[in-house]
């Protein structure tokens, strides 16, 4: 007997914690009443999807260059053209002498985003070491360290010989927008409506921007008009053609780093 949509499991979406995809997930429980949806660090919901425990999710762009059997499916993505402000690389001495570098562990994308300017720029390949979410900056010695949402967002104590902005760095660098996240499913997964969803979802998400920072500002500790800034000046929502340009780019240098595989087709 054939199943009809009331006998399928909900599907199982995967959205990130963080502040910047806000605008993506904060209508998307009301358009989607029967998904299960799971907030995570987008490393962990990649990991997730990874194992078949989640259906689509809105994992580190790094992730969709690194699984041949994975598929984009929306054009709602969390991206910026210029500076982002909550993905920053700080560093206690200047950059020619960086040996080491902590990544947070939230991070993939931006982890690799860092490695890629420090090698091509300055031809460097620092010892790693993660700094777990739960750690402050001072829990690590490492001369350089790269933090991503929400605490990129507050102020860092302490001295710094540059403090880099990693979109604005990408930006200036290539002239392209960086990509930090993208809606990706595996090939094998029935996804019913949920593309379309997801984009009615970061749409009207998108009109809301007035109520989500007035939500939000006081829980990340900033003020409501920062916040508000933060959504209409320095993210992007849309996986447009220079998008996806940047994400190619992104793409044929990791690969060339061996940060990811050769040969993915990402569209």
């Amino acid at each position: 007997m054939e199943s009809t949509a009331s006998d399928r499991s909900p599907i199982r979406i995967g959205a990130v914690a963080y502040l910047n995809a806000r605008p993506l997930t904060w209508c998307l429980a009301g358009l989607a009443p029967h998904a299960e949806i799971v907030v995570d660090l987008p490393s962990r919901l990649a990991d997730q999807l990874a194992q078949g425990r989640l259906d689509v999710a809105l994992i580190p762009s790094i992730e969709r260059c690194r699984h041949a059997d994975y598929a984009i499916v929306s054009d709602a993505c969390v991206a910026c053209d210029g500076p982002v402000r909550s993905i920053k690389l700080y560093g206690r001495v200047p950059v020619e002498r960086i040996r080491t570098l902590a990544l947070d562990e939230g991070s993939r994308t931006s982890a690799a985003l860092s490695r890629i300017l420090l090698k091509e720029r300055f031809g460097l390949e620092p010892e790693l070491e993660e700094l777990p979410i739960g750690a402050s900056f001072g829990e690590t010695a490492a001369d350089a360290v790269m933090l991503i949402g929400d605490r990129a967002m507050l102020p860092v104590d302490g001295r710094f010989e540059f403090v880099w902005d990693l979109g604005e760095e990408w930006s200036s660098w290539t002239g392209l927008p960086f990509v930090f996240a993208v809606w990706t499913a595996r090939s094998d997964v029935d996804l019913r409506n949920t593309g379309e969803l997801l984009a009615a979802a970061r749409d009207e998400g998108i009109r809301r921007l007035d109520e989500i920072a007035r939500h939000e500002a006081p829980l990340v500790g900033i003020p409501e008009e920062d916040c508000r800034s933060y959504f209409r000046d320095n993210l992007r929502f849309r996986l447009g053609e220079r998008e996806l340009e940047g994400v190619e780019t992104f793409y044929r240098l990791a690969a060339k780093h061996r940060l990811a595989p050769t040969g993915v087709k990402l569209v």
